[in-house]
């Protein structure tokens, strides 16, 4: 007898009815595309076959003899982002490991990363969620060699991840795995952070003092400490059996990094379609895979960008996924970690108290995770990630996790810190939105206030100059999806906002636009839906206007009679930065439930 809570029961089997007919075709999809291109070496003209080794010097004759399988590997190097930066070096290590087991290796093509944290608060942040869909064109260009028996997936951070899994589900009749590169050692106290970037919004802070104190936070190779999307999307990928289990958050350039990256590539090795265990992407990534990701996110206190990327990446395996089905998986899964900026410590603290082993086997005990699932990995489903990772003398191994290290970190099940996942869906007369509660104190759960309307994120922070804010106010922000300028991240808002709270007033955020995984304690209904551009409700809101927000009752609603009230006009597409050359993906996009993306909507999916 199942032993699987009814929500999640539930939530999956509305997702695989709703599911049936899309689901069915991309997997005949990729049957018949795996059939086509099954043996590679037919399947390529001898031309194009030397061709594609002609620089392959040592591994060229195992290549054009298909001596043993062919790894291809996408990589999103580059090294302005520090996540990134160690990929540079894993190329050459990633051959010598294909060759410890008679494989090889080809780099099949490179994606571009972008990194928010830089871009915030810029023109380029308009340009942050459509390099997703770039990333996905740029992947599937890699593989279009047909080269390949499995692919291995160089990318940690916010699109990149998605961006790469979307790409690869299109090549889905090959085994795919992610291989990160893990997290920076922590740097200074997030909390000393937040208290500086604070103290420069009321200008209590030069910005020497304020670069310093970044520079601190963000100071070597490896992932962003706090549990943003970048973190939230290594989690993710665990709980969809993408990892070796446990690779999420082990720090680069140690020996337990290296043995994982081995692992790694040895099992890409041994589960191709040559081999006696195959596991093609299509079948890893099925609507139980994509349900556990919702549910990881949830139990985490993950980053609210996920619920663009989750029905995107979803609906490039034909499953569907929407927010009604997110908050009432939110409903039953309780809260089991506090990681910055929902609690004090970062990634670290959290790998070091048990980390994704101790979240996996307590969402599996409580009968909120499907275990039955087909991974990358061992054979014994999502139990495998119930584990961690360790170095006995210099083999790689995997041991039980046992209780948490740190109960200000990480709670069982049976004790967590909240009964829910904190994110709820919000409607009314306003649109749909998340809200994300886990680091919002109950007391801001309702806020009712007039609201002040923008349509750019530089005109808020000119009103709290000017001190226009000082009251209770809710903050529109408008013309901020994904049609009207790209749906940047308003993360630049979020000091600006908690000076005034901190201040004591009633202060609520009510947009269009995105609110980055670093989002914390103000109240927020983010990705409103329908976006203002085009006549969505925000359109029809004007200053004064009372509005209600409280993720209590899921309430997002205006008391003014929006029926008799024309659109505001929206600003002029903004150009430079590269902006105009990405009008086609603003014109193409679909609403931000669906995941935002023009390639999806125009490929009909």
């Amino acid at each position: 007898m199942s032993n699987l809570h009814p929500a999640l029961e539930r939530v999956t089997d509305r997702i695989i009815e709703r599911s049936k007919d899309s689901r069915a075709a991309y997997l005949r999809l990729m049957e018949e595309e795996g059939e086509l291109h099954k043996d590679r070496n037919a399947a390529l003209p001898c031309s194009n076959l030397a061709h594609g080794f002609a620089a392959a010097e040592e591994d060229k004759q195992a290549i054009a003899t298909r001596a043993g399988p062919n790894i291809g590997i996408i990589s999103a190097y580059n090294d302005t982002i520090s996540a990134h930066q160690p990929y540079g070096a894993y190329p050459p290590r990633l051959k010598l490991y294909a060759r410890e087991v008679g494989a090889t290796a080809q780099v099949a093509g490179a994606t571009p990363a972008m990194c928010d944290g830089v871009t915030q608060g810029k023109e380029g942040m308009e340009l942050s969620l459509f390099s997703r869909d770039v990333i996905a064109l740029a992947a599937g260009v890699g593989l279009s060699h047909h080269m390949y028996d499995s692919v291995a997936l160089l990318g940690i951070c916010d699109k990149i991840v998605p961006g790469l899994l979307m790409g690869s589900l299109r090549f889905g009749w090959l085994p795919a795995m992610f291989v990160p590169s893990g997290p920076m050692p922590s740097g200074i106290p997030n909390k000393e952070k937040q208290r500086v970037r604070q103290l420069y919004a009321e200008g209590k802070a030069t910005r020497a003092e304020l670069l310093e104190s970044e520079s601190k936070s963000y100071h070597s190779a490896g992932t962003c400490t706090f549990y943003g999307t970048a973190n939230s999307n290594q989690m993710m990928m665990e709980l969809m059996g993408l990892h070796m289990p446990g690779a999420a958050f082990v720090t680069p350039n140690t020996p337990l990094r290296q043995e994982l990256d081995r692992a790694a590539v040895h099992r890409l090795a041994a589960i191709t379609r040559e081999g006696n265990d195959y596991r093609p992407l299509a079948k890893v990534v099925d609507e139980k895979a994509v349900v556990n990701a919702a549910v990881g996110l949830l139990a985490t206190g993950g980053s609210t960008n996920h619920a663009i990327h989750i029905p995107a990446f979803a609906r490039a395996a034909g499953i569907v996924i929407d927010w009604t089905d997110l908050a009432e998986l939110s409903a039953a899964v309780p809260l089991l970690s506090r990681v910055y900026p929902n609690g004090s410590g970062d990634v670290n603290h959290f790998h070091n108290a048990g980390g994704i082993g101790f979240v996996v086997g307590e969402l599996l005990k409580a009968g909120l995770a499907h275990a039955d699932v087909l991974t990358v990995a061992g054979q014994d489903g999502l139990n495998d990630y119930a584990k961690e990772p360790w170095l006995d003398g210099e083999s790689l191994a995997w041991r039980d996790v046992g209780e948490s290290g740190d109960k200000e970190m990480l709670r069982p099940a049976s004790d967590p810190f909240q009964a829910d996942g904190g994110m709820r869906l919000v409607e009314g007369n306003l649109g749909r939105a998340c809200f994300k509660t886990s680091a919002v104190t109950e007391d801001r759960y309702t806020i009712e206030a007039p609201c002040r309307v923008f349509s750019d994120q530089r005109q808020v922070a000119q009103a709290f100059r000017d001190g226009e804010l000082n009251r209770d106010v809710i903050v529109v922000v408008r013309f901020q999806g994904p049609r009207a300028n790209g749906m940047p991240e308003l993360h630049a808002l979020t000091p600006v906002l908690g000076v005034l709270q901190d201040k004591g007033y009633k202060v609520a955020l009510v947009t269009d636009g995105r609110m980055s995984g670093a989002s914390g304690k103000v109240p927020a209904a983010i990705h409103c839906s329908p976006e203002a551009l085009g006549g969505g409700p925000l359109s029809l809101l004007e200053d004064g206007d009372m509005v209600k927000l409280c993720a209590t009752t899921g309430t997002l609603s205006t008391t003014a009679d929006l029926t008799k009230r024309t659109p505001a006009e929206a600003p002029p597409p903004a150009s430079g930065t590269g902006r105009e050359i990405f009008a086609m993906f603003r014109i193409g996009a679909d609403e931000a439930e669906k995941g935002g993306s023009a390639m999806l909507a125009a490929a009909g999916l």
